[in-house]
């Protein structure tokens, strides 16, 4: 039996309409819906990123000093619409502390899928860390990103880790 994954990445307010928030982020809404309602996977996971009260003193804070994603904030919250379409999938949520999420990647290779594709936020920062760790865990399995349902920082810095991508052998669709 074919076991097909999807991995939608960090749908959460923050990213979507709050402090790291923007238009192209927003316009990707109905498509990570679509995918989500796709009954072609067979199992769907999603990530959050959380941090906590502490955020600006960690690396990435001191880095990227923009607070957000503090558990149990509204910012922290996914998409309203989104969550409705994960509950109704029985997704699996992952919080990560960071881009990529090694939690995931085991959850994902204890599994041996015949295909994951991720959907989501950011494509420079979240879905090209993970796409990333999972061509490494699962070197001989197809890796997708669907393009239309994902959005970078900017949209040069999308099409940048796009490329990036390709050249990994993950295929962008």
């Amino acid at each position: 039996m074919s076991k097909k994954i999807l991995i939608v990445v960090d749908m959460q307010n923050d990213f979507i309409d709050g402090a790291l928030g923007s238009d192209e982020a927003e316009d990707i809404v109905p498509a990570v819906l679509k995918e989500i309602q796709n009954p072609v996977y067979d199992y769907v996971f999603a990530t959050m990123d959380t941090h906590g009260e502490k955020y600006m003193e960690t690396y990435e804070g001191k880095h990227l000093p923009v607070i957000h994603c503090v558990k149990g904030t509204e910012g922290w919250k996914l998409n309203d619409l989104i969550e409705e379409a994960l509950d109704k999938r029985n997704a699996v949520i992952i919080e990560k502390p960071t881009f990529g999420s090694a939690a995931l990647v085991q959850a994902i290779t204890a599994m041996q899928p015949d295909s994951v594709t991720l959907v989501g936020l950011c494509t420079d920062i979240c879905v090209v860390s993970n796409a990333l760790m999972l061509r490494a865990a699962l070197y001989a399995t197809d890796i997708n990103v669907i393009e239309k349902a994902c959005a970078g920082v900017t949209p040069d810095s999308h099409k940048a880790a796009l490329q990036t991508m390709r050249s990994c052998q993950i295929a962008v669709i």
